[in-house]
């Protein structure tokens, strides 16, 4: 199992942004659009990993302004 930590900055608020995107994939046709943002706004993060988190396959946390979970790879 990997644990991602999407940490906020400055420019973006994690909790905020990962709701937005829960929120946007629940449409399929925006899914490709939301998967596109979140890939730029985490560049790290693999895209099965924003695939489960975005479809609430898995649960995440909210600690100290980032977003915490963890996927089976």
């Amino acid at each position: 199992m990997t644990t991602y930590r999407l940490n906020s900055s400055q420019f973006v608020h994690s909790p905020g942004v990962i709701a937005w995107a829960i929120n946007g994939y629940a449409f399929e046709q925006d899914r490709a659009t939301i998967l596109g943002i979140i890939g730029d706004t985490f560049p790290t993060l693999p895209v099965d990993a924003v695939k489960q988190l975005l479809s609430q396959n898995v649960s995440y946390e909210v600690e100290d302004e980032a977003v915490v979970f963890s996927v089976e790879e």
